[in-house]
């Protein structure tokens, strides 16, 4: 996290706030994305979380705790993460770009990643509510409010955030072209 704000950060100087803000989420984003989501398809491809050693199987044994589809291959959350290394992942370094360098299709790509993120985890933890939840741990505040709930609900509240700020930044863009296309006529 700090590695990834630092970085967003020094991307973001001589930004706004909002601009500096969303570096510092991107560069966290894109790090989550290929560092731990990459390690766990990876280890999940080669054998799986519960058999497997490290600080990166330790952190996903952790999580186990509070879904037990990141232990053990589930075809579902390996499929939906290989889609959010690879997607997400890039979208992000690509959205990381287009802001440093003002590029046009900035809020395209901002709006793109956004969808990809809210769908992944609508996709994650939707149909598992629709069959009861067996796979997750919610007698346990921690497992349930920290784990599931805040870990999880970032990945919402950012992206929401961020297709707000795109949904602004698109609606000052259009009422400027059609000012300044009155004045032309």
């Amino acid at each position: 996290l700090a590695a990834g704000c630092a970085l967003g950060l020094r991307l973001g100087r001589g930004r706004g706030a909002a601009d500096r803000g969303a570096l510092a989420w991107l560069c966290y984003d894109a790090l989550v994305h290929f560092v731990l989501e990459g390690s766990f398809v990876y280890l999940m491809l080669v054998g799986n979380i519960e058999d497997s050693d490290g600080l990166i199987a330790s952190l996903w044994k952790e999580y186990g705790k509070a879904d037990a589809r990141w232990l053990y291959f589930d075809p579902t959350i390996v499929s939906l993460e290989i889609l959010t290394v690879v997607l997400d992942g890039t979208l992000a370094l690509c959205l990381i770009y287009a802001i440093v360098k003002e590029k046009y299709y900035r809020h395209f790509i901002q709006i793109t990643l956004c969808v990809c993120e809210l769908y992944g985890g609508w996709m994650t933890y939707f149909p598992e509510w629709l069959v009861g939840s067996h796979n997750l741990n919610t007698n346990s505040w921690l497992y349930l409010w920290v784990y599931l709930v805040f870990f999880n609900g970032v990945w919402v509240l950012i992206p929401g955030l961020l297709l707000w700020q795109s949904w602004v930044e698109l609606k000052k863009m259009h009422h400027k072209g059609v000012h300044s296309q009155k004045k032309f006529q």
